[in-house]
C-alpha cells in the first residue's frame, strides 16, 4: 500500500506499506479510535519516540552507575567485577518481572 499523508503545512509524505501494515492501519481506523491512517500513524511515531526516550534515558542510567565502580577500578581501588555484574543482573531481572507483572 502506498499512503499519502499531509504535514501540518499541507505538504505530502509518502509512505509505503506492507500489505500486514496496511491491514492493521485498516482495522485501527474501522474501530472508531482513528479518524484516518494519518492518525494512526502520527500515534505509532509519538509511541515509537517515547520508546527511544525512554531507552536512550536507561542507557545513561546504565553509564551513570557503571561510572563509579569503573572510576575506583582506573584508581586500583578495585570493585570486585563478579559481586558488581551479578548485582546489576539481578537489578535487570527485577526490572523485567515488574514490567511482566
Amino acid at each position: 500500500m502506498r499512503a499519502i499523508l499531509r504535514t501540518e503545512y499541507g505538504d505530502p509524505v509518502n509512505v509505503h506499506l506492507t500489505p500486514e501494515l496496511e491491514q492493521l492501519v485498516q482495522a485501527k481506523v474501522k474501530s472508531g479510535r482513528y479518524n484516518s491512517a494519518s492518525e494512526v500513524v502520527r500515534e505509532a511515531l509519538r509511541i515509537m519516540e517515547q520508546r527511544d526516550e525512554v531507552r536512550t534515558m536507561q542507557l545513561q542510567e546504565l553509564r551513570n552507575r557503571m561510572d563509579r565502580p569503573l572510576g575506583e577500578s582506573f584508581r586500583g581501588e578495585g570493585t570486585d567485577g563478579e559481586e558488581f555484574m551479578l548485582g546489576m543482573l539481578g537489578e535487570l531481572d527485577a526490572g523485567h518481572k515488574r514490567k511482566a507483572g
